[in-house]
């Protein structure tokens, strides 16, 4: 037998074929020294975190009380997602004949959510904190919990209370004699849907946890909020999950350079003396340590033999600046913010770059707002309009609610940088039949028929007082025509001077 017969039976052989085929497949899937050190898995999400989901929180939950970045993050969590005001309730009934808007009842029904939003939680918060608490837990932890209190004792017999992800036991996993099986304390159907959850009666990480058992609570009393990657996927992934590491590490370096600019504008030094050298005779620690204080103006002479060496560490780094904003990029996309935001860094902007990059974080908070609406807030509002009506917060039958369920939810928008050039491009686009009043002002939070009334309002009150309104709005101020070629042209690139941006009508 040659040696190359006895070659191809041998398992180097096997390895070579496979990864020849491998070459001709896909690329990523060779397995060779550049990738010996890329251990995978191809687990169930469940598995994977199942050993991982408590280590991920301990180290988020340290970023967030720790981390200057990721606690700048989740306040734009909180802001962009709920904002100020919170997401407001905007009934959409009509009515049972004409279809016309039913604005009174509407009315009657917003007016009874902001009741109760001021006594929504069962702790005694309202509820656009339960809201931003609930984005930021969501945000930090993965996920959250949140319990639906029926017959709670408030006016409309309804109430939420708010739990730690940790009261759910990622631990426990069992199979039913109904069909059913409990994974990571969730308890599921035959299809996957979930049935219960399974939480520890008590806080199952303070000092005294003996006698710590699992209560039953149904899935039609709770709210398991968290964003799905996988779908198998039980429990909820922290949003830092790509990005623990780098933060961690920047945080460190950050310590480490400001420790060394502290330690090295201290100019340090030592003395060193020779063996032949004469002993110093200067001012002395009661431990025979030479004094050194450094005063301005002062000189001192050293004796035979002794000789100060300085010690003046390089910090910062000269290429700290760069390296930072480097890791902060990489840290940004991780965890979907924008880096000018998280960074605080706007030195380098203009108006086009500025605005391509809004443009694209907005529509990230936009889809973030989305997500919390139809899983949290239209669950919230359908559960709680039929204890409003049998506890006779709003004067609507019981029969009539399937007309109330069509509501319409107003997240917090943002301005824009150039309001003006963004006011222009509007009047064009509805002067041009490209979109309406409702759509142009749902764009800013408000809401048309509001503004309507508002408007009602005003011109009774300006008349109560004999106001001409018309007059005042007659004097316009007409903004003075900008000139485009000394800007830099349509596309505004020729400078970084915002006060000299081009008058494009799109606002770009």
């Amino acid at each position: 037998m040659s040696i190359l017969d006895i070659f191809k039976k041998s398992r180097a052989f096997e390895e070579t074929q496979k990864i020849a085929k491998s070459k001709r497949y896909y690329q990523g899937a060779i397995a060779n020294r550049l990738t010996s050190d890329w251990f995978t898995t191809n687990l169930s999400a469940d598995n994977i975190l199942r050993w991982a989901l408590y280590r991920l929180r301990a180290r988020t939950r340290d970023l967030e009380r720790n981390n200057d970045y990721a606690r700048k993050f989740l306040r734009e969590v909180e802001q962009n997602v709920v904002g100020h005001n919170g997401v407001k309730l905007q009934c959409q009934a009509t009515t049972k004949y004409k279809n016309l808007p039913d604005s009174d009842k509407n009315t009657e029904v917003e007016q009874a959510w902001a009741q109760w939003g001021k006594m929504a939680g069962v702790d005694g918060s309202n509820f656009r904190d339960i809201c931003k608490l609930a984005m930021r837990r969501v945000a930090v932890d993965g996920e959250v919990l949140i319990r639906i209190i029926k017959g709670y004792d408030n006016p409309f017999n309804f109430g939420l209370q708010i739990l730690e992800s940790d009261l759910l036991d990622e631990k426990l996993y069992q199979d039913l004699p109904n069909g059913n099986s409990i994974v990571m304390g969730v308890e599921k159907d035959t299809y996957g849907k979930p049935v219960a959850y399974w939480l520890f009666d008590r806080y199952p990480y303070d000092l005294n946890t003996q006698g710590v058992k699992h209560i039953r609570v149904p899935a039609d009393e709770m709210i398991h909020l968290f964003m799905r990657e996988r779908p198998t996927q039980t429990r909820g992934i922290p949003w830092f999950v790509s990005a623990i590491i780098k933060l961690r590490m920047l945080g460190a370096y950050e310590e480490a350079e400001l420790v060394g600019a502290r330690i090295g504008s201290a100019k340090m030094g030592f003395f060193t003396q020779s063996l032949e050298g004469a002993e110093y005779t200067g001012d002395k620690e009661e431990n025979g340590e030479i004094i050194s204080e450094v005063e301005p103006g002062i000189l001192e002479k050293l004796p035979p033999g002794v000789d100060f060496k300085p010690f003046n560490p390089s910090s910062p780094n000269t290429q700290f600046e760069n390296f930072n904003k480097a890791l902060l990029r990489g840290i940004s996309s991780g965890i979907g913010g924008a880096y000018n935001t998280i960074a605080n860094d706007y030195e380098s902007v203009n108006y086009s770059s500025l605005r391509a990059s809004e443009l694209e974080v907005r529509e990230f908070w936009k889809d973030i707002q989305e997500w919390f609406i139809s899983n949290f807030l239209d669950r919230v509002y359908n559960e709680w309009l039929p204890f409003a009506i049998l506890s006779n917060q709003v004067s609507i039958s019981y029969t009539d609610i399937n007309r109330f369920t069509n509501v319409e939810w107003q997240a917090r928008r943002w301005g824009w940088v150039d309001p003006l050039k963004d006011a222009q491009g509007k009047v064009l686009e509805l002067d041009n039949g490209l979109t309406t009043r409702t759509q142009i002002l749902a764009e800013q939070g408000i809401d048309f028929e509001d503004l309507l009334k508002q408007m009602a309002e005003e011109k009774a009150l300006a008349e109560k007082y004999g106001i001409d309104l018309s007059l005042l709005m007659s004097k316009k101020i007409t903004p003075p025509p900008i000139n485009q070629e000394a800007q830099g042209g349509i596309n505004g690139e020729a400078g970084t001077d915002q006060s000299q941006e081009p008058n494009n009508q799109n606002g770009n």
